[in-house]
């Protein structure tokens, strides 16, 4: 019996952690016994969570101090579920303030266990210290993004391979990868606003976008735009939009976003992952963000020389971002035109994505990859027993 502790604390984890215990139910079958944290997907393929992982899900520094004797309370129960099962490994998804805690109370009190943070912490953006930190307590890093491994040798911290990014599994985008990028727009183009997934983000930058999208409606008549979001923030973004001149179409649900992306020349778009998968798809776009008062308190710590996920892989500011002040959309409505439009600040996107599909691409599933070197881990560490 191969006994393998998972701590995940996120749902985006979840489904990675599922993925990965699929391939290793390939590897072990019915040898595989399953313990820790995970979520609902995790428990299609096993998984017992010791407690719901929704508990996890905890935003801002006062909801954090407010739950804090509950959270120090699930991770002493955590620790000692964990320790008490005796697995040969320990597999920590994201959610680093958590499952770091963790594999720190783990590596004291059994110290040969292997220790594998799949999507490590984003030491490439803030507090590079942490990589040199986490080779006390993690064997090995399994990254999501191809820049990563020189990022922690560079910052000695623990081995690092990239397996691809979990984005490179959806179907929808699969499909999209399978054709060449586009580098005309079309006539007349679309453009895509994507204001943020949380509440806090719609709520600091749709207006915004709103006028930017009111400007560039003016110049360019024949523009459509739509307007991806999720289900629960319909109603709140089509009340926003009741008033705009030009409304964009406001769709829903993951076939209606790819569709979006699929026929896409352009975007404006809140800085997040869904830079990535615009770079993927073969969308220019211009980036905006604002953080919320208690967050831009502390912007002092984060270190990176760029916050778009497409900049950091091909090196060179690719994308343009645009933060708090320069959020102006005056501004933004130009540069995003220029997008729109065949010019040479397009046909520079679409060179950098095309090496941005080169560079994550993979000749097998991420979960695959990642099984097998856990698999590695658990093997060598028996052999040496």
């Amino acid at each position: 019996m191969t006994r393998i502790a998972f701590v995940v604390g996120e749902p985006s984890g979840d489904r990675i952690g599922a993925d990965l215990i699929v391939h290793l139910n390939k590897r072990y079958g019915t040898d595989l016994e399953l313990v820790g944290l995970g979520g609902d997907a995790m428990a299609e393929q096993g998984l017992a969570s010791l407690f719901d992982i929704e508990e996890l899900s905890i935003i801002g520094i006062g909801a954090i101090v407010m739950r804090l004797p509950q959270l120090l309370s699930r991770l002493r129960q955590t620790s000692k579920a964990i320790l008490a099962a005796k697995p040969e490994a320990l597999v920590l998804i994201d959610s680093p303030t958590f499952s770091h805690r963790i594999a720190k109370a783990v590596r004291a009190e059994r110290p040969n266990i292997p220790i594998i943070n799949y999507i490590p912490p984003t030491v490439w953006a803030w507090r590079e210290e942490r990589a040199a930190k986490m080779r006390a307590y993690i064997d090995y890093a399994i990254c999501a993004l191809p820049f990563e491994p020189d990022v922690y040798r560079r910052l000695d911290g623990p081995p690092a391979t990239y397996v691809g990014h979990p984005l490179l599994t959806d179907p929808a985008l699969q499909q999209i990868l399978k054709h060449p990028l586009i580098p005309r727009p079309a006539d007349p183009p679309t453009l895509l606003l994507l204001p943020g997934s949380r509440r806090g983000e719609i709520d600091r930058l749709l207006s915004d976008f709103g006028e930017t999208y009111q400007r560039l409606a003016a110049r360019m008549p024949a523009l459509n735009a739509v307007l991806p979001t999720l289900p629960r923030h319909r109603a709140r973004v089509e009340k926003v939009i009741a008033d705009w001149s030009f409304r964009p179409e406001v769709v829903t649900g993951e076939t209606a976003k790819w569709a979006a992306f699929e026929k896409a020349d352009a975007a404006l778009a809140a800085s997040g992952t869904v830079s990535l998968e615009l770079a993927l798809a073969g969308v220019p776009m211009a980036l905006a963000y604002k953080l919320d008062p208690v967050a831009y308190r502390f912007r002092h710590l984060v270190t990176a020389w760029t916050a778009a996920l497409p900049n950091f892989i091909t090196g060179h500011p690719l994308v343009p971002e645009h933060f708090h002040e320069f959020v102006r959309p005056e501004h933004l409505a130009r540069r995003v035109e220029r997008l729109l439009t065949d010019t040479p600040e397009r046909a520079a996107q679409m060179a950098g994505f095309a090496e941005i599909r080169q560079a994550m691409a993979i000749d097998r599933p991420p979960g695959e990859a990642a099984a097998e070197i856990v698999s590695r881990l658990i093997e060598g560490t028996n052999a040496k027993r």
